[in-house]
């Protein structure tokens, strides 16, 4: 059978679309002899016709909604994940704003719109407002290694006001610090724990601050709402008389969006919190394979065919 092109037969096209998924298109092309528009072309067929076989699920309970970076100067797309089957089902969009989020509800339509219940994404309004327009019956839940990740940035600018109040003779423990004081101590060698522990000896201010971080993660442990609020209330207080501004500005982001945090408590609404940051390493990892490939449709077939099983299409 001839491939779409007639110039290959589709078994052909189809060994070459699955050579793709392992190796990058110029090596393709140099052990098949083939010039690199035909690698390209028979490899967006491959990944076109396994899409076509594998489209999403008509029952959509939680997805999981995410920007990433295309290329440099702040252009984005948007990706959706189907979080009970753990795979990108849309990439999309010209930047991250409700317009280009609406562009997913519109492919996917009503009916499966209406049958989403849950939608974990960060704490950007355009996501919200156009989930909660297009999809009636879901819970939205903020997505936590987006909320660890302010965390994080609050710890360092401590680390930063520190450096600059603290004297001379105190700095040499906090200057070169930046990655030992926000990894996981698990993470780090004998020598940066060595560092970590002569840091927060040194600096009582950073050495709070950082207890207070590490504690941070037992929040999405709880099953029950009123216990969680509990915790929260409790680490808040430990905030007092701590000159602690950049974590007081965190606490308030958290208070203005405990709705979409505590709604995970509930034993209904555990899907896999980790499965969009694992999503965004694997596509680093396409973009840097595909690297000067400016084709959008490229990118988002290659993005979502990647958690599709290989199989032969011919």
């Amino acid at each position: 059978m001839l491939a779409k092109s007639a110039r290959f037969t589709q078994r052909f096209e189809d060994r070459i679309g699955q050579l793709c998924r392992e190796m990058s298109i110029k090596r393709v092309a140099e052990l098949h002899s083939l010039s690199w528009d035909q690698v390209c072309r028979m490899e967006k067929s491959y990944m076109r016709r396994l899409l076509e076989q594998n489209p999403p699920s008509e029952q959509l309970r939680a997805i999981g909604i995410d920007e990433i970076s295309v290329r440099k100067g702040h252009s984005y797309a948007i990706v959706v994940a189907d979080l009970d089957q753990r795979r990108p089902i849309w990439l999309g969009g010209q930047g991250r704003t409700e317009q280009d989020m609406n562009l997913f509800f519109d492919i996917m339509g009503i009916k499966r719109c209406e049958t989403i219940e849950l939608a974990v994404m960060d704490m950007w309004k355009p996501f919200r407002k156009a989930t909660m327009r297009y999809a009636p019956n879901v819970k939205i839940i903020y997505d936590k290694f987006h909320i660890v990740k302010h965390l994080s940035d609050a710890l360092d600018q401590v680390r930063r006001n520190e450096y600059k109040r603290v004297h001379e003779k105190e700095r040499r423990f906090i200057k070169g610090q930046r990655y030992t004081l926000l990894s996981h101590k698990s993470n780090l060698d004998i020598e940066g724990r060595r560092a970590l522990s002569m840091l927060l000896k040194a600096n009582k201010r950073l050495n709070k601050a950082y207890l207070l971080k590490e504690s941070f993660g037992q929040l999405w442990n709880y099953k029950n709402p009123t216990w969680c609020r509990k915790f929260f209330d409790n680490w808040k207080d430990q905030l007092r008389w701590q000159r602690l501004e950049p974590f007081e500005k965190f606490a308030a982001l958290v208070e203005r969006h405990w709705d979409g945090i505590v709604s995970y408590c509930h034993p209904d609404h555990k899907v896999s919190l980790g499965f969009m940051e694992g999503l965004n390493n694997k596509i680093r990892v396409i973009q840097r394979r595909a690297y000067g490939i400016k084709d959008q449709e490229y990118l988002m077939l290659k993005v979502i065919t990647s958690f599709i099983k290989e199989q032969d299409l011919s």
